[in-house]
């Protein structure tokens, strides 16, 4: 992979809709040989899909909340998590917890109704999340 492969990640980690010709421009390339350079991106897997970001605050699902989950049930609380609506992530952990789920819900009532329901698979520890910061994996590196 050469600074062209990562510059071209990197724009593409910004905006997975840039069209080719677009790609082609900020890497100084042709619209065909950026193509066939995502396309090989791709193949190989370093590319592995394109997703879109959903407003979360917009379907009303206000809170977001990290959940540890100390359990002996594994297989059955990671089915429960599989299933649910409301789980956006799940996480096998080595240590005192067995999983760390990320959920997002509508209210800290619903969030209370998660908890409530999800308790029959072992003690949980809920973080609320008050702000986020993120940042791409090419994000900040030399071009």
């Amino acid at each position: 992979m050469d600074r062209t492969d990562r510059k071209i990640l990197s724009l593409l980690e910004n905006n997975g809709r840039m069209s080719m010709k677009e790609l082609a421009h900020e890497v100084s390339l042709t619209a065909p040989a950026t193509k066939e350079r995502v396309n090989k991106l791709e193949e190989s897997g370093v590319i592995k899909g394109y997703k879109t970001e959903i407003s979360l605050e917009k379907l009303d699902r206000s809170i977001t909340a990290f959940i540890l989950f100390e359990t002996d049930r594994c297989k059955d609380f990671y089915q429960f998590s599989l299933n649910h609506p409301e789980v956006l992530e799940c996480h096998r952990l080595a240590g005192q917890y067995s999983y760390l789920i990320k959920i997002s819900t509508f209210s800290m009532e619903t969030l209370e109704d998660f908890v409530d329901e999800a308790i029959k698979y072992g003690k949980s520890s809920t973080h609320l999340i008050f702000s986020s910061a993120s940042k791409n994996v090419f994000s900040g590196e030399e071009m």
